[in-house]
């Protein structure tokens, strides 16, 4: 017996979406002959074998889900990779959107017993910074600093064009750094 296990994987029967019994059984076998591989890509790209675990049974529940689109062209481990590959990065890119940290930061926030005076004094100098420009660049200044939109976003929002938005962006920037200024 080798040092390395690969989990096992459980296919419910009765299942919504599932294919036809001989599909369970093909499927079954594609998971003996490339769970190792698939564990393995998963392993590789979440660099946590606890997801990887979790991701290799999502894979291979997206495989039983879309049995019946597989069309053969390419060998079975090539279209599971794929299908781990895609889910990984998904699963990467999903860690990395910016509601995670701005959820953290909201729940830290909330959880605060004692802002202290540092919070107070930190919005009364935004609020003075956004006063000294104008109620577009105010808007695009709040959008894009606080809400973390794009510059994209900002601007088809506000129905403006994106260098727009940017010289906006430039004009906030310089006068705060001339009020920071010594």
């Amino acid at each position: 017996m080798s040092g390395r296990q690969t989990p096992t994987f459980r296919i419910i029967p009765g299942e919504k979406g599932l294919a036809a019994d001989d599909a369970r059984a093909d499927l079954r076998d594609l998971y003996e002959k490339y769970g190792a591989s698939v564990h393995g890509r998963c392993s590789y790209l979440l660099r946590d074998r606890s997801k990887a675990e979790d991701a290799m049974q999502d894979v291979f529940a997206k495989a039983l889900t879309h049995y019946a689109s597989f069309r053969k062209e390419a060998s079975p481990l090539t279209w599971l990779i794929k299908i781990a590959t895609h889910h990984c990065l998904n699963l990467l890119r999903a860690e990395r959107a910016g509601w995670h940290t701005r959820f953290e930061r909201e729940a830290r926030a909330r959880n605060a017993t004692d802002p202290g005076p540092q919070v107070f004094e930190m919005r009364e100098l935004v609020i003075q910074m956004l006063s000294l420009v104008d109620p577009e660049t105010q808007a695009v200044a709040i959008h894009y600093h606080v809400d973390e939109m794009t510059l994209e976003e900002v601007a088809a929002l506000l129905g403006r064009s994106v260098p727009t938005v940017r010289k906006r962006l430039s004009e906030f920037a310089a006068v705060c750094g001339k009020e920071f200024s010594p």
